[in-house]
């Protein structure tokens, strides 16, 4: 049968979670990962699907793909399909032509794991690749130290909390208390938590969410973020540790998280953590 692209839809989310948290393993590749679909949930389930793609053959779904934006697709293959022809031309043919209803006009990224085939055809096309960005893996095989400071597991009544130190740590689109309940309803978030650490004085000054793909699995940060008001004095480190340790807890292998590679902050304080640095991964762009 021909490969086939599709937008799963609100009833075709769990497949695509669950093929996403069977492809993790050990040793893969950085990729998509089923908490990044937790992550984009705060926009909702319906956004949520209109932002995924998928591509089958015989009915199996051998890629995932979701448009973290304007002009970026964040793209992953299963394991045993990283290296096969029809599935790498199908995805150049679809992300090339607008009217296939992946990408837009102009300026546009993708990420793909490093190896597949897919990263040659699109150098072949013309594509180029952009800034690298360092990706970051803690084993949880041995025990996790305390982190130093008071931590606490959001639920629904501490969703103002969370909500208010994501404000205070990223700039861009404010994150809020129903962004919050819109992810914590989303399939995804069953394996997942949301840690908020506080100082000495009773301040929230950090907080992560990390999600697991299932027992002896890689989890992710994925945000971490420090008040900009407390910054400096070892927070950053401090829940990302927290991080690790809940990850342990939920059963998950290792604990992943990926940064720019000229965000030389981000990394030393994964570093600091105990989180290794792994070779750097880089999208591919169309220039406008």
């Amino acid at each position: 049968m021909a490969m086939v692209m599709g937008k799963p839809g609100i009833d075709g989310l769990s497949e695509a979670v669950g093929v996403l948290r069977e492809w993790q393993y050990e040793g893969a590749p950085m990729q998509l990962h089923p908490g990044d679909l937790g992550w984009f949930w705060r926009t909702g389930a319906e956004a949520t699907a209109a932002a995924v793609r998928t591509w089958s053959r015989d009915g199996r779904i051998l890629a995932v793909g979701l448009l973290d934006g304007p002009g970026l697709l964040r793209l992953t293959i299963a394991p045993d399909a990283l290296r096969d022809e029809e599935l790498a031309q199908k995805l150049v043919d679809d992300v090339t032509e607008p009217e296939r209803g992946v990408m837009p006009e102009g300026k546009a990224n993708i990420e793909s794991p490093t190896g597949a085939l897919v990263q040659d055809l699109l150098f072949e096309d013309g594509w180029d690749v952009d800034e690298p960005w360092t990706p970051l893996r803690r084993d949880l095989t041995e025990p996790v130290d305390d982190p130093g400071v008071r931590i606490e597991v959001v639920g629904p009544e501490q969703a103002h909390v969370f909500a208010a130190v994501q404000r205070a740590a990223f700039d861009g689109p404010r994150f809020t208390d129903k962004r919050w309940h819109a992810m914590a309803a989303g399939l995804p978030y069953a394996d997942a938590r949301c840690l908020v650490a506080y100082d000495d004085q009773g301040n929230a000054v950090a907080a992560v969410t990390v999600w697991s793909a299932g027992p002896g699995k890689p989890g992710l940060l994925e945000p971490m973020g420090v008040h900009r008001e407390h910054r400096g004095h070892g927070y950053g480190k401090a829940i990302s540790v927290a991080a690790a340790a809940a990850l342990q807890a939920l059963g998950s292998s290792s604990a992943l998280v990926c940064t720019p590679s000229s965000n030389v902050g981000a990394v030393a304080t994964y570093t600091s953590a105990g989180f290794q640095q792994r070779p750097e991964v880089r999208d591919h762009f169309r220039d406008a």
